[in-house]
């Protein structure tokens, strides 16, 4: 059996903070945000709306993952959101994102986290 982050060819979208606060949050659109982070960082600060699932426990947590619609993994720098956008999309997981820059990115751009 494998596991969630065996890799092979999969393929999943990088976005830009700009991306992603037109094609989401601009229009609404239903999605999930997963901080992937630990619990440390993201009780330090995460963007509006997101759930934590550390990366360490994704893989035995992935039934939190919704399928019904768009995932949009974050971290702090996008690393570990990417290993785990190219997980899901390996799972055959569709509409799957990492958000490039991560929350140092976000904060960059002024915007705001919550605690």
């Amino acid at each position: 059996m494998s596991s969630l982050f065996d890799y092979q060819n999969a393929a999943h979208k990088d976005i830009t903070i700009v991306e992603y606060r037109s094609d989401f949050l601009d229009t609404n659109t239903d999605h999930a945000l997963i901080d992937v982070r630990t619990p440390f960082e993201f009780a330090r600060g995460h963007l509006p709306g997101a759930i934590n699932i550390p990366l360490n426990q994704l893989q035995f947590q992935a039934d939190k993952v919704p399928t019904d619609k768009p995932v949009v993994f974050v971290c702090a720098t996008g690393t570990r959101s990417a290993d785990a956008a190219y997980a899901f999309a390996n799972a055959g997981f569709d509409n799957v994102y990492n958000l490039a820059g991560g929350t140092m990115m976000w904060m960059m751009n002024g915007l705001p986290l919550d605690h």
